[in-house]
């Protein structure tokens, strides 16, 4: 009689890299790691040695000691790019076998600003998917460090899959005259912390519908310019109120999501959050873009979000095609954008 062996099923879940450049990407890493977000490795990539080793990250890697000697780039997005060259096989090796790589910095300065799309460009050529999340820095640091950044976001969108941007100018949104210099930069960085843990959550927690990596990959590769919206409600109408605070986000520009390509829907609540609830987020979310976008959403149980109901959207491929034809929209809709349908994942 033959012997029939249940097959060994090995859980296979995408390795998720978030590496942050520079002294900017380095402090978003540090809150990322105080925020515990799970199912994710942190790198952290500086020329300052001495940045460096205030990292909470378990693996560092020192940008082009042999050019900076551990001392910075000197706000020359050159030397950052050149360091970056330097030690680019050492962050491959860093990066073997990550699925999906996250490259977060802030923009303007020399390591982040010249590194970060060095970096991008080869985990890219490398197969794999890359997001780069980055900041802008406020307009009383000058023009010329803002241009500097303006250059170094180009960059990115050559290099990575998708690229997020948040402007630091518009903390000025949400602040008031008693939120203090740090207060402000603890905003920046959970909404860069935002930004990563909401497309993470949804492949690593416990759900009513996940998604698989190939989910995420079909919303997020090649596609450029991409905006990113968290909102929080509790109480009466909830769902409802956090649809439209993710939408509405004060932090990023005035971009519609209107013409995006693909939208990343992240629902998640405690074990109270009902079937009822997710469809009246994700068809809010739905109502902002045209038919043609590719949506996907996902809901995940979080206990510590009991009474509480949160939606993260992500909306790709806002490129100047995008754009174009959000204004050559037909008069018709009188101002509603068409419903598109919503493929969800179980």
């Amino acid at each position: 009689m033959t012997e029939y062996k249940k097959p060994i099923i090995t859980e296979m879940r995408p390795k998720i890299t978030v590496i942050g450049v520079g002294g900017g990407g380095g402090n978003a890493i540090n809150n990322m790691i105080a925020e515990d977000l799970q199912g994710v490795d942190f790198i952290a990539a500086n020329t300052d040695a001495q940045a460096l080793a205030m990292s909470k990250a378990a693996r560092r890697i020192q940008l082009g000691a042999a050019i900076t000697e551990g001392l910075g780039a000197g706000s020359l997005p050159d030397i950052g790019n050149a360091a970056a060259q330097e030690s680019i096989d050492e962050i491959m090796d860093h990066l073997g076998g990550t699925h999906m790589c996250f490259v977060t910095a802030g923009m303007g300065g020399g390591t982040g600003t010249g590194a970060a799309p060095v970096i991008a460009e080869a985990a890219r050529r490398a197969g794999i998917l890359t997001v780069a999340v980055v900041t802008k820095p406020f307009s009383f640091e000058g023009k010329r460090r803002m241009q500097t950044a303006e250059f170094g976001i180009e960059r990115l969108r050559e290099s990575a899959d998708t690229v997020i941007v948040i402007p630091n100018q518009n903390l000025f949104r949400i602040a008031d005259a008693k939120t203090t210099f740090a207060d402000a930069f603890m905003i920046a960085d959970r909404v860069l912390y935002s930004g990563v843990s909401c497309i993470t959550d949804l492949i690593v927690k416990e759900g009513l519908m996940n998604l698989d990596f190939a989910d995420v990959k079909t919303v997020m590769k090649g596609m450029g310019r991409a905006m990113m919206g968290t909102g929080e409600a509790a109480g009466e109408g909830r769902a409802m109120m956090a649809a439209e605070a993710a939408i509405a986000n004060p932090l990023l520009d005035e971009v519609s999501m209107r013409g995006a390509k693909g939208v990343l829907v992240s629902i998640s609540g405690g074990m109270d959050m009902t079937l009822f609830e997710v469809d009246e987020a994700a068809t809010r979310i739905r109502e902002e873009v045209y038919d043609e976008a590719d949506i996907v959403v996902g809901a995940i149980f979080d206990r510590s979000l009991d009474g509480t109901f949160r939606v993260s959207v992500v909306a790709t491929g806002l490129d100047s095609a995008a754009r174009s034809a959000d204004a050559a929209a037909p008069e018709a809709m009188n101002g509603q954008a068409a419903a598109a349908p919503i493929r969800t994942l179980q």
